[in-house]
């Protein structure tokens, strides 16, 4: 048992001052109010409940400040990715995804649901690199193994085959649950399944995945694009959502990530699911607003993820999340401060398929934020979550364990691990 004693936490929507927790196996076994044991770690700050990245492409890492000079748009994104892509082995990419994973803790997450789709089937060789990178970085995972079959679909909704360049993403379905049933993933890691998209699979490979992987998180990218949309329903005459709630993926499991263009009936058929919202990736790319209070009113669970990474900081996303909001109807105050903390920490770690917050039985997944930086001063303690950055993140525990100290992380400079783990994953493939 070891225990922790935090100047300020919050607690069941609420600050408190003084709160002592210990934990034992990396879950909390006690939250009471007190003074300090003399052998506990001091947390001095505001204590906040793990916050959980729920979609992730750490390969995507690689492409941050290289992708903006030429313009474009989502798809000529997507090709400078692929690129990366092709030039990624185990080795580099276990490099580069362990460096970014102690990126992710210093701004604050602490877990992370990573949608894995760089594949050399039939083996698990490239879900090993970033499983052992998760564990070495110290951050929870989810791993989200994520079937690909088609190259997308052309305007008539035509499945095309894959280009040179997606080869690594395409898994047949046998391969895939072969590959799938031999994923074993302990401690601070935990399996789950995704489906890439409906450009990228049918609706019978949805209906397989949903019925060979039992109660595991299901993740999909849904509703990114307009193109997206009419290529689907060109080819099924129904929209993504719709296909997947026929295919019985919708439901507690099931995250759409992104949803960003959405009927009517499709924000209400996604009722009792998990909408993960990424919204630095979604104005990078220009993909547009989704209606992220129209999901949560419908009785949608939000969460937040940074997808590629063009930022690393939760704390941005809530206030994104917020901001778009905002922009889109001309008031302030759509979501209330504890409303989106909560869809960054409790309600994402569910998504994840874990049990986040501070009270007994929860993981111990702890992130202390100081209280007097430069952005923070000031700041009402229940609102301070929307005035900090990830640089004021000073301490993080994950299961226990703390992993970042004093804003230091315990693999020591992960600026410069990422300089090295960059320069070998694309020196040869991007200028």
């Amino acid at each position: 048992m070891t225990g922790f004693w935090l100047e300020h936490a919050l607690i069941d929507g609420l600050v408190r001052t003084g709160v002592r927790i210990e934990q034992e196996a990396g879950s909390i076994t006690l939250v009471a109010d007190g003074p300090a044991h003399p052998s506990d770690t001091l947390l001095s700050g505001l204590t906040l409940p793990g916050i959980a990245n729920g979609h992730s492409h750490a390969f995507h890492r690689a492409l941050r400040g290289r992708t903006h000079a030429q313009g474009g748009d989502f798809w000529a994104w997507r090709e400078q990715m692929y690129a990366v892509a092709a030039g990624l082995d185990a080795e580099r990419y276990y490099a580069l995804a362990t460096a970014f994973y102690a990126e992710l803790l210093l701004a604050g997450y602490t877990a992370v649901g990573e949608f894995h789709y760089l594949h050399r089937d039939p083996t698990t060789v490239m879900a090993d690199a970033v499983i052992a990178a998760a564990r070495d970085a110290g951050i929870r995972l989810t791993l989200l193994d994520t079937l690909y079959r088609h190259g997308g679909r052309d305007e008539n909704g035509t499945a095309l085959a894959p280009s040179e360049a997606q080869r690594p993403f395409i898994s047949s379905i046998p391969v895939w649950l072969a590959r799938h049933e031999s994923l074993v993933l302990r401690g601070n890691a935990r399996r789950g399944a995704a489906i890439h998209s409906l450009r990228a699979v049918d609706p019978d490979d949805v209906a397989r995945i949903v019925a060979a992987t039992g109660d595991e998180p299901l993740h999909a990218h849904v509703s990114e694009q307009p193109a997206e949309n009419a290529q689907v329903v060109a080819a099924f005459g129904r929209s993504p959502v719709a296909l997947l709630r026929d295919a019985g993926a919708l439901g507690p499991r099931f995250t759409a990530v992104h949803a960003t263009h959405l009927t009517p009936d499709d924000i209400t058929d996604l009722s009792g699911s998990f909408v993960c919202f990424c919204p630095t990736t979604e104005r990078d790319l220009g993909d547009g607003i989704g209606p992220a209070r129209a999901l949560h009113d419908a009785g949608a669970t939000l969460t937040i993820g940074s997808d590629q990474h063009v930022v690393v900081d939760p704390f941005d996303e809530l206030r994104a999340l917020e901001g778009h909001e905002r922009l889109a109807t001309g008031r302030r105050g759509i979501f209330s401060p504890l409303e989106l903390i909560t869809a960054a920490t409790i309600d994402g770690y569910r998504s994840l398929g874990w049990v986040g917050g501070l009270a007994v039985g929860a993981v111990c997944d702890l992130v202390t934020v100081r209280t007097g930086s430069p952005r923070t001063a000031g700041a009402s303690l229940d609102q301070l979550w929307l005035a900090a950055s990830g640089a004021d993140v000073m301490d993080v525990v994950v299961g226990g364990e703390r992993v970042v100290t004093s804003g230091a992380h315990r693999l020591g400079d992960v600026g410069a691990a990422l300089a090295t783990a960059l320069a070998t994953a694309i020196g040869a493939v991007l200028p």
